[in-house]
C-alpha cells in the first residue's frame, strides 16, 4: 500500500518512517518548511534520511504563512525559546498554533492525488510537551474529517504508531529498526550543534539516557535530565 510519511527530520518522525518502511509501504516523504528557526537544518535532515532509505518520491512544501501568523517561539524570533521544563504542565512557547492540522491537510491532499491509503505522523501524546495537536483524540477526529472531506471512494487513514509511547521507548524502537539517529535533528534553537537545553533537546537527551543508549549528535551542552 502507498503511504505518505510526514518527516520533519526529528527523531519521532524518523522512527515513524522506519515503522512504515518495515511494513513494506510504498512511501512518499513529505516535509514542510514553515519559517521555523531551524528550517535549513531540518530540511537537510529530511533529505539525508530520504537518501538513506532510498526514497525518491518526496514533496517539500513551503508554508510560510505559519510564520506570518506567528505566536510561537519557533517562528517568531522576538519570542525566546524556553529553557527545558520537563515537569511543566503548561503549553510551551514552542507550540505552533494548529500546525499539525495544516500539515495533515496538505498530506491528505497529496495522498488523495497519489492514491496513498495511509498517512504516518510521529505524534507522541504521553511524553510530549503538552501540545494539544499531539493527542490521540485529535487524530481520531481528523480521520473523521478526512472521511467527510474527500471523494466518496477515497480511503485514507492517519497512522500514529508512536502516540502511546514514551520517548525512551521510541529510542529503543528506533534502535531495533536500525534508524540513523545521527541524521535526525531535534533542537529548536540551533542549526550548528544542538543546544542541549531547549525542551526538545532535553526530552531527546533524557530518552536516550533512560534507554541506555548514546545520542549520536553533537551538543553544545549535554546535561543529564534523568
Amino acid at each position: 500500500m502507498k503511504s505518505v510519511v510526514l518527516l520533519s527530520g526529528g527523531m519521532d518522525s524518523l522512527v515513524a518512517l522506519a515503522d512504515a518502511h518495515a511494513l513494506g509501504s510504498d512511501i512518499g516523504l513529505m516535509h514542510v518548511n514553515y519559517g521555523q528557526r531551524t528550517r535549513q537544518k531540518e530540511l537537510e535532515a529530511f533529505r539525508l534520511i530520504a537518501r538513506h532509505y532510498g526514497i525518491s518520491r518526496t514533496l517539500e512544501v513551503d508554508a510560510d504563512y505559519l510564520s506570518l501568523i506567528g505566536g510561537s517561539s519557533l517562528t517568531d524570533l522576538s519570542i525566546p525559546v524556553d529553557q527545558a521544563d520537563l515537569e511543566g504542565s503548561s503549553i510551551p512557547t514552542s507550540y505552533v498554533p494548529f500546525r499539525n492540522a495544516s500539515f495533515l491537510s496538505m498530506a491528505v491532499g497529496w495522498a488523495e492525488v497519489t492514491g496513498a491509503g495511509r498517512i504516518y505522523i510521529g505524534a507522541v501524546e504521553e511524553d510530549s510537551s503538552g501540545y494539544p495537536d499531539c493527542r490521540k483524540v485529535f487524530y481520531d477526529a481528523f480521520n473523521r474529517v478526512i472521511e467527510l472531506g474527500t471523494r466518496p471512494e477515497t480511503s485514507i487513514v492517519i497512522e500514529t504508531p508512536l502516540i502511546d509511547m514514551q520517548k525512551s521507548d521510541i529510542v529503543r524502537r528506533g534502535s531495533e529498526l536500525g534508524v540513523p539517529f545521527e541524521l535526525s535533528w531535534s533542537c529548536y534553537r540551533s542549526e550548528g550543534r544542538a543546544c542541549g537545553v531547549c525542551d526538545s533537546c532535553a526530552r531527546r537527551l533524557r530518552a536516550f539516557e533512560i534507554a541506555g543508549l548514546d545520542d549520536p549528535i553533537e551538543y553544545e551542552q549535554r546535561p543529564s535530565y534523568r
